[in-house]
């Protein structure tokens, strides 16, 4: 009877796990933050709001930090539309790519940073680098992303 009950007990507990559906790993979970971005900049680099869009929350902020000629931090936000009109408004003529250069996706609940640096090129040449950092929202089993800041500048690059 002992044997029975304990086996019966295992398999609810096997049942309601299950129903809960699998949990993916943290290299899964990570893949698909990481897919969440490259996504982003494909739509940057085609100049596709529609695929951006895809990407980010409702309320999306965007920030960005970096010294001025003198050295004084400057730090801007920048209207999510904004961000949008000035991507698809760049002219043919202009070729432009950030290349992402590594990944680092630290992952809590239902949330995620992304710390990703990166490379700007314009016109084949190099214009800065620094830093994005995307704050994620897994908002049930899709991840957006709701917060990016970025650094800029040109020391330590291309080391």
């Amino acid at each position: 009877m002992k044997n029975t009950l304990s086996a019966l007990i295992l398999f609810l507990l096997t049942i309601s796990a299950n129903a809960q559906g699998p949990n993916p790993s943290e290299e899964e979970t990570k893949q698909k933050i990481k897919s969440v971005i490259e996504t982003f900049f494909d739509g940057f680099h085609k100049q596709d709001s529609t695929i951006i869009k895809s990407t980010v929350a409702k309320n999306v902020v965007l920030q960005t930090t970096a010294k001025n000629p003198q050295g004084k931090t400057l730090f801007k936000n920048e209207e999510f539309s904004k961000f949008l009109k000035s991507i698809v408004s760049i002219p043919d003529s202009v070729k432009f790519e950030e290349k992402l250069t590594s990944f680092s996706i630290q992952i809590d609940r239902t949330m995620a940073n992304a710390w990703v640096g990166y490379e700007f090129w314009l016109n084949d040449t190099f214009r800065h680098c620094g830093i994005d950092s995307f704050q994620l929202v897994d908002f049930d089993v899709v991840w957006k992303i709701v917060y990016l800041i970025d650094t800029r500048g040109k020391e330590g690059c291309l080391d």
